[in-house]
């Protein structure tokens, strides 16, 4: 039987003192490993891409009515613009950053909360509110505790209630507008970010493709000192049309959405970056922190970068030290400059790249104009 450490049992620093033999389960051990494990349990491949028959809502196996996934597209036609979809927990220390902008970019925020201690929805709405946006705002409670990515999202059924599968689809499905965009609690827009985020919701009115945002990595030390990577970014597939060919299904260490369009929009790499806190465990959402030798780059760079700081040893190449300013915060300093900054620096980007299915933002604009 497999067990799993409680969230919280152990900090980063206890994890960073770890050798990779402690952790137990190996995540991939070679394709025969890969084959056995889905043979062994039919979580794997368990109705992780049904489709919706009419306007039937999907169910979880618990049982739990409330909780079934009704897609709005099934129900209403939606309406123009982008719905950023927030899964968070416990991100009340990065929201004054996170919430403002999005919600000066888009159509709509769903903000879905899962078991917060916090105060981190409160925070919410509070923002929303002394910015004028309430309505642009809205909250939902996810009560269920869900599995961490790596081997325990890999053996729950992605049906259950517990499944990162099925709480992606369940967030989603709130979606009204044509568009869906996939945010995270700890990304932050940089000013220009913003109008690019808000063009965006024209230029893909007659296109119908996916977005492609590459992200860097901001690790705050305090509040007037943080280390950007620079020489790394990662790509994410972050925006796509609400419809029933974009949902979400079940992939080894985590969820993942379906299928790449014909149209793929690679927007600029200096919208928008990711926060880390030092003060936090960074690696609480995993369950195999086995990344010094693990197969997935951007958790052994990220892994390597933190036990760098927290371990005073030399940075990797690329990391540099921000600064700020007396009486500014050194997001703010960051946000205010890191176009600059990001112009500035090189940067080797990991991730998907299909050949050929490309667009830059002038090329997806005139192919609009065309349409």
């Amino acid at each position: 039987m497999l067990t799993y450490p409680q969230r919280g049992q152990s900090s980063i620093r206890n994890k960073l003192r770890s050798s990779a033999g402690e952790c137990g389960v190996r995540r991939r051990a070679g394709p025969d490993r890969q084959e056995s494990m889905a043979s062994e349990d039919p979580t794997v491949n368990d109705g992780a891409a049904a489709s919706p028959v009419a306007g039937d809502p999907w169910t979880n196996r618990e049982g739990i009515e409330e909780y079934n996934i009704r897609w709005h597209w099934l129900q209403k036609p939606s309406s123009s613009g982008f719905t950023a979809v927030l899964r968070v927990r416990d991100e009340a220390r990065s929201l004054p950053w996170v919430l403002p902008p999005i919600l000066r970019s888009v159509q709509h925020v769903i903000l879905v909360d899962n078991n917060s201690t916090d105060g981190t929805p409160e925070l919410a709405r509070q923002i929303a509110r002394n910015q004028g946006s309430e309505h642009k705002l809205e909250v939902l409670s996810y009560p269920f505790e869900v599995s961490r990515c790596g081997p325990e999202h890999l053996w729950t059924y992605p049906d259950s209630v517990h499944s990162l599968t099925y709480f992606y689809n369940w967030s989603f499905s709130h979606v009204r507008t044509r568009y869906a965009l996939k945010w995270d609690g700890d990304m932050v827009l940089s000013p220009e970010g913003e109008q690019v985020l808000r063009d965006l919701a024209w230029q893909l009115e007659g296109v119908g493709g996916t977005v492609r945002m590459a992200l860097s990595s901001v690790y705050v030390e305090s509040p007037r000192v943080a280390y950007v990577d620079l020489s790394y970014v990662h790509g994410e597939l972050c925006g796509w049309r609400n419809v029933p060919e974009h949902t979400f299904v079940k992939c080894f260490d985590w969820e993942h959405v379906r299928p790449w369009s014909d149209s793929l929009l690679r927007v600029p790499d200096w919208m928008c970056f990711e926060l880390k806190w030092l003060e936090a465990d960074e690696f609480d959402h995993w369950s195999d922190t086995e990344f010094e030798t693990g197969p997935l780059f951007r958790k052994r760079r990220e892994w390597a970068v933190i036990r760098a700081l927290l371990g005073g040893t030399d940075l990797p190449d690329g990391v540099i030290r921000i600064e700020s300013p007396r009486d500014v915060h050194v997001v703010d300093h960051l946000q205010q400059n890191y176009v600059t900054m990001r112009h500035r620096g090189s940067a080797v980007e990991s991730a998907f790249d299909p050949a050929g299915n490309e667009e830059t933002s002038q090329q997806l604009t005139e192919k609009t104009q065309r349409s």
